[in-house]
């Protein structure tokens, strides 16, 4: 089972719309053909869909990820409406993956950059995980730990603690996979006698500075995505980058 992970895409209504070192939709476009190629399983897009917040930038979200060979599935970050992601394609809190399962975590806190799951998702989550025991992967936008940017840890997920509390009891968590952070991070984690993976994800749009003080621009890096190979109980990772043109001044 091979599983991608994108993130952070930042659309525009404008698809011509720039960012500060590219134009997101030219810089998606690139990703998703790169991600074609891999010949995907399954496609998980963590957050931050839009950059504006209008229906266009949805459903043009929308069309390109339904040019992928596989099934796709997105959930939201703290620039993304879930209305609007809804009107176009359905939210869903868990996928099949055959010997796996992937739980996908909504840590959108409505007006604010940072993210938490508060008492109910955290007790949904492990409904879902006392339901059943195959090996499981965790998505969401927001980094449940620190990512070692100062900036960008104090807009993390505020209920980390709580969130790894629960993940302690269920020790067929392999991976937790976050967006948010516009870089590639990897890390294990030491949860109550077990190990969790933890994986951040190069944006498809703009990519930031690791370990700044304040929020930094990664201007030399590029776009990229996250290849997760699923075997028995097992995780093989690799990140890919995606040469894309940047902006002009």
């Amino acid at each position: 089972m091979k599983l991608i992970q994108i993130t952070d895409t930042h659309l525009h209504a404008d698809p011509a719309a720039h960012s500060r070192t590219g134009v997101p939709m030219a810089q998606l476009e690139a990703v998703v053909a790169a991600v074609i190629d891999e010949r995907p399983d399954a496609v998980i897009v963590t957050g931050d869909i839009s950059q504006d917040e209008t229906p266009a930038s949805y459903a043009a979200a929308a069309r390109l990820f339904d040019t992928l060979p596989c099934p796709w599935y997105w959930l939201p970050g703290n620039h993304d409406r879930l209305d609007l992601m809804a009107a176009e394609r359905e939210l869903v809190d868990a996928v099949d993956l055959g010997a796996w399962r992937m739980l996908l975590l909504n840590t959108r806190v409505p007006g604010k950059p940072q993210g938490a799951l508060g008492k109910e998702k955290l007790a949904a989550l492990a409904a879902y995980l006392a339901d059943d025991s195959r090996p499981a992967l965790v998505a969401m936008h927001h980094p449940p730990v620190a990512v070692g940017a100062d900036w960008m840890d104090a807009i993390g997920l505020e209920d980390r603690d709580a969130f790894w509390r629960t993940l302690s009891h269920y020790p067929q968590v392999q991976a937790v996979l976050f967006g948010h952070a516009h870089q590639a991070w990897a890390r294990t984690v030491a949860c109550a006698g077990h190990s969790v993976e933890v994986y951040g994800c190069p944006a498809a749009a703009d990519q930031f500075l690791p370990r700044a003080v304040h929020f930094a621009v990664d201007a030399e890096a590029s776009p990229g995505y996250r290849v997760m190979t699923l075997g028995e109980g097992e995780l093989e990772t690799r990140l890919e980058r995606v040469a894309v043109a940047k902006a002009s001044a």
